[in-house]
């Protein structure tokens, strides 16, 4: 049994970031501004301005809801300028009123991790005991979608985890409203998003089955879709969460997604299909077996030009597949695509320059396509339409405009030579004890040897 205090849900909830202004609060405020306002270099003047912006802001719409005759911000910003000119002398701040202005400016930021722990909170509250202490399904909607800003953050999506959030979270994909089954689903593909840890936590914790029971069966479509949408990310880059998507039958969903009446459902469906292709060649006969060229082709000729791209993406895999029993191509479905890829390029030819310019990649897939499975360049080559004029020009160079001299010149400066020089380099001088000296020359030999003597030493010191 959860023990609640009465409305703690309800304001843990609502509660907004803001912090609630007192009058009091912002005398304070107006009180010290003079004294940060005079800085010569503005910055403190400007921060002050911003401080009591908000502060009056948010003072004035708790008070009068912002009327239509509200409080005047262009004369707080004269005012704030004028009193920023840098002609008055700094006062010094008391350790009072320097204590205050920290705790002022700490209070406009949010503490995450216990933000955190209240959603946790709320989040392991039985629906039952949250609809008894008023909390209604929006209510619950926006406490997630502050939690999806916060889980933005990697670091913070993996501590969800261990405040024990993660696992709530999860439970809530099985709420009975289906925005919230849809709204969870979408706060857990920020979570796994090109995130290891989360993706093997959310495995560890069944996260996938109950994924994969909404995505399968569900009876709203937009949670299917973003259920869809996190198992997509979940598996992505995660060899075990595709094994397991695989075990589970995830194909026949992929399948039964395709043949929905949801464009965006349908899109979700064909990108999976694409991406498990191309990370996967061997499933390939798995989709085959499975009918999905067939469904593949009649996408091809959707009103959604996304989906018929994703469509045709898929065929072209399918075709470049060796593996097959088909060795390549579509096998029996090979002349219904080639009427349908006629069709495309007859109803391409008839576009306008602006909508013939968009249809760029879908050109580029039909003729790919028709290369791959005809072993022969398609009519577009032809008729000029493949590639358009200026298509295939570089782009505009937008870098001599912008970033000329330093930043351009410093580019392009060649790199300094720091090969070693090719000039000969002197023998360094070796420190050491050097020769033993010559014996000294018997006295009566002295004057005969002294000049040869000097002549050796100075030999000895022009080449050492």
């Amino acid at each position: 049994m959860h023990m609640i205090p009465s409305h703690a849900c309800l304001d843990a909830v609502r509660r907004r970031r803001l912090i609630m202004i007192q009058p009091s609060w912002l005398s304070s405020v107006v009180r010290l501004a003079p004294i940060f306002l005079p800085s010569s270099d503005g910055t403190c003047g400007l921060l002050i301005h911003r401080l009591l912006s908000r502060v009056l802001r948010d003072y004035f719409d708790c008070e009068t809801a912002m009327a239509k005759d509200g409080p005047n911000w262009d004369g707080l910003l004269k005012w704030s300028l004028a009193h920023s000119d840098g002609t008055r002398p700094n006062r010094n701040l008391s350790e009072e009123d320097r204590r205050w202005f920290m705790e002022a400016m700490q209070s406009q930021s949010v503490d995450v991790i216990k933000r955190m722990k209240e959603i946790t909170q709320v989040m392991q509250a039985p629906e039952q005991v949250l609809e008894a202490q008023g909390v209604n399904p929006e209510d619950i909607e926006d406490m997630l979608d502050e939690l999806q800003e916060h889980v933005e953050s990697i670091d913070m999506a993996n501590d969800l985890h261990s405040i024990g959030g993660l696992h709530p979270l999860l439970g809530f994909l099985k709420n009975s409203h289906a925005n919230i089954r849809a709204k969870a689903a979408e706060v857990v593909t920020t979570i796994v998003q090109n995130n290891p840890r989360s993706q093997q936590l959310v495995m560890e914790l069944n996260g996938l089955e109950s994924l994969l029971l909404n995505f399968a069966s569900d009876p709203d479509v937009t949670a299917r879709t973003k259920a869809l949408g996190a198992i997509s990310s979940l598996i992505r880059h995660n060899k075990p969460g595709v094994a397991a998507f695989r075990l589970a039958n995830g194909y026949a969903g992929l399948r039964d997604a395709l043949g929905s009446e949801s464009v965006r459902f349908q899109r979700k469906a064909l990108y999976l299909i694409h991406y498990l292709l191309l990370e996967n060649a061997s499933d390939c006969h798995i989709v085959n077996e499975l009918g999905f060229p067939r469904i593949m082709l009649h996408l091809v000729s959707s009103d959604d030009a996304d989906v018929r791209e994703a469509a045709l993406r898929g065929l072209l895999e399918l075709a470049k597949d060796k593996t097959g029993e088909n060795g390549g191509g579509l096998g029996e479905d090979d002349a219904k695509l080639k009427q349908l890829l006629e069709e495309r390029i007859k109803g391409i030819s008839l576009l306008s320059p602006e909508d013939l310019a968009a249809a760029r990649e879908e050109r580029q897939l039909v003729d790919s396509l028709w290369n791959t499975c005809y072993k022969e360049p398609s009519s577009l080559r032809e008729k000029g339409l493949l590639v358009l004029p200026g298509e295939d020009e570089p782009p505009p160079d937008v870098a001599s405009k912008h970033f000329e001299p330093p930043l351009r010149a410093w580019s392009e400066r060649p790199p300094a030579d720091t090969s070693p020089k090719t000039e000969k380099k002197e023998t360094p001088l070796l420190l050491g004890l050097g020769p033993a000296p010559a014996p000294a020359p018997a006295p009566e030999a002295r004057d005969v040897t002294s000049s040869s003597a000097a002549n050796t030493n100075g030999n000895v010191d022009s080449t050492s």
